[in-house]
């Protein structure tokens, strides 16, 4: 029960830090604490599966640079262990003449990313390479992929476990102190004078902390002493799912262009490895950190996202577009409808409600969304001891290989290991 690191959180990107980590420092003991049975429960559980080629971020963020050496590592990662993948590309389609300028935009940007393989593309060839699909142009990156991230996520973990790390699981952590000093007096106390409970009383004892809690990422900072910001909001995405018989009319991703107006991406076609395709998602706030479903309802998580100002200038800001969204979740035909934009041929015999996730959105007390990737860390005994992922939103699956490179080289560096 004494660790050099323990690493709180065994989503895909938890586990792809413990893995580098262990890989970097065999002489080291390292453990992944889980609230859950299983690992990658949630987020990493629950997403589109795309593998991004880091086209949307802004060229310079961290977003940007982690997203385009992630995809590389990510497919380099699969073909050495024999983990399916589909390199099916992607269309992001412009309907109206308005988007073409914000689709060039895109273009640009995807170029200062160093995006490989990205080129404009007009109608007609929209339509020899998704024959179903209507749109003026579009920008294509054949790069793009998809992939099970869940069966990455415990690729990670059986490295992490065969190079010597321990993962425990239904060990949710809900309290962190100082340990005493040692009975010996010695000037250097303890050797892990950190110790991680969980609700069951059970402890562990280690040197370090590096939490990758996603959903919970603000709570366990609270706990140990640490910034309560940026907050966790939680919003659910819910997917439709096109009918096994009509599967065939989606070949590839097809996206709408991101308009900069609305916090969120809008709906698209997503291709699964099992054949099937999603369709969405939408964006509502979730009244439970880990509520997949539309009736799922957590006071605590509830209060907490009501009682938050930044939540409420976010609101105010973008009225319009989360009345258009609570629509949309209610009726089916509103969702078909933003679909039909890009395959007319839609209708809404051809959909099935689908499987729900919930993004851990990271919010500032002014109301912004956190877009970009957050590390940090705390003062005092148990603050300096500790190194926070705050925010990884998408494409954090994506890049999970280039995170866990930059959190082990600031693990170094911050902690001296």
């Amino acid at each position: 029960s004494t660790f050099d690191v323990a690493v709180v959180g065994a989503g895909i990107v938890g586990l792809a830090s413990a893995r580098e980590l262990v890989l970097r420092h065999p002489s080291l003991a390292f453990a992944v604490l889980e609230k859950e049975k299983e690992l990658a429960h949630h987020q990493s559980g629950h997403n589109s599966g795309v593998i991004h080629s880091g086209i949307y971020y802004t060229p310079g963020s961290l977003k940007a640079k982690l997203c385009v050496q992630g995809a590389a590592l990510c497919y380099e990662y699969c073909d050495q262990k024999g983990i399916p993948y589909k390199q099916c590309g992607k269309l992001i389609v412009a309907v109206e003449q308005d988007e073409i300028p914000r689709l060039k935009a895109l273009y640009e940007r995807g170029l200062q990313n160093n995006v490989r393989g990205l080129k404009l593309i007009g109608a007609k060839e929209i339509q020899a390479k998704e024959p179903f699909c209507r749109g003026l142009m579009a920008l294509d990156s054949p790069y793009t992929g998809i992939v099970n991230y869940k069966q990455v996520a415990q690729s990670y973990a059986e490295d992490f476990q065969e190079a010597g790390g321990t993962i425990l699981t239904d060990f949710e952590v809900t309290d962190m102190e100082m340990a005493k000093e040692s009975s010996s007096g010695s000037e250097d106390g303890l050797k892990y004078p950190v110790i991680v409970r969980n609700s069951k009383g059970e402890e562990i004892y280690c040197r370090h902390i590096v939490t990758c809690a996603g959903l919970y990422s603000d709570r366990l900072s609270e706990i140990s002493g640490c910034s309560p910001e940026p907050r966790i909001v939680p919003f659910r995405g819910d997917y439709l799912v096109l009918k096994p018989e009509k599967c065939y009319m989606v070949k590839g991703n097809i996206y709408p262009v991101p308009n900069p107006r609305f916090p969120f991406l809008g709906f698209h076609f997503t291709p699964r490895m099992d054949g099937s395709v999603w369709l969405g998602p939408n964006a509502v706030l979730a009244f439970k950190r880990e509520g997949y479903k539309l009736f799922d309802f957590s006071s605590t998580d509830f209060l907490d996202a009501v009682l938050y100002s930044g939540l409420w200038k976010l609101v105010l800001r973008n009225l319009s577009y989360g009345l258009s969204e609570m629509y949309r979740a209610c009726f089916l035909s509103a969702q078909v409808k933003e679909l039909q934009k890009f395959i007319p041929e839609v209708t809404v015999n051809d959909v099935l409600r689908g499987p729900s996730g919930v993004r851990a959105q990271a919010l500032d007390s002014d109301g912004n969304l956190v877009d970009d990737f957050v590390f940090d860390g705390g003062t005092g005994d148990i603050g300096s001891r500790i190194l926070h992922v705050r925010n990884a939103p998408s494409p954090a699956a994506t890049s999970s290989l280039a995170i866990a490179k930059m959190i082990a080289d600031e693990v170094k560096r911050r902690f001296e290991l």
